[in-house]
């Protein structure tokens, strides 16, 4: 018991600790733009695919929200996410360098244009019971570009192969190298695989982040110019 209560404490550290370094550390685009060479050899390049845990392609992080990435890089440096290049590259931050990142990332590649507030198009029948049984809009929002809080990523539009595995994640326990450990996403992914079993969970999610992918999106790659 005290083990456990141990861990949910500092998971909720990690968790406050990400929302009060994105409101307290105001973040400088300019000074980002210049430490993110760590960044875009993945992120700057469009197509770019990673290896681990499997092939898929990484995130899109220009238009994301700043807080969210904040939010992102303290879990990776506190280990409530798991991923070695990521947790590498976090841990050589300092609270300064993730506002500065975020605030470059979140502006990164000028305006884009505002998703409409409700997809036009529906989702299939997997997704939507997935997205009905995790509320998901009541913290992504009707258009799942527009969180509740800005700690919450946008979800619409980004590669549907990343969501699969980010999905996947939260339902990892006891591997050192891979999973994510957040309260509400991982009792809303546990729950659901538990409710319907893991072979129609897995066709839940695919139909999920299929759909997911196919929204207006905010999200995009930028690359640099030696890329272009």
């Amino acid at each position: 018991m005290n083990k456990l209560l141990t861990t949910v404490f500092a998971l909720a550290v990690a968790s406050v600790t990400g929302a009060a370094l994105s409101q307290e550390i105001k973040g400088d685009a300019k000074a980002g733009e210049k430490i993110n060479a760590m960044c875009i050899g993945c992120h700057g390049i469009v197509g770019y695919q990673a290896s681990f845990p499997q092939v898929y392609k990484v995130p899109m992080i220009s238009g994301q929200g700043a807080k969210y990435i904040v939010n992102a890089l303290v879990q990776y440096k506190g280990g409530e996410r798991k991923h070695p290049t990521m947790q590498a590259i976090a841990t050589s931050l300092t609270d300064q360098d993730m506002a500065n990142l975020a605030a470059y990332y979140s502006t990164h590649g000028g305006e884009s244009v505002k998703p409409p507030e409700k997809p036009a198009m529906e989702p299939g029948t997997k997704a939507a019971a997935l997205l009905k049984t995790g509320n998901c809009a009541a913290c992504h929002g009707a258009n799942f570009s527009t969180p509740l809080d800005p700690s919450y990523p946008k979800l619409a539009g980004q590669h549907k192969d990343y969501l699969l595995v980010a999905l996947r994640s939260y339902s990892v326990e006891g591997n050192p190298m891979w999973g994510r450990a957040h309260a509400s996403m991982s009792g809303t992914v546990k729950a659901a695989q538990k409710a319907v079993g893991p072979h129609e969970f897995e066709a839940q999610i695919r139909e999920t982040a299929s759909y997911l992918a196919s929204l207006p999106t905010e999200l995009k790659v930028v690359p640099e110019s030696r890329f272009r």
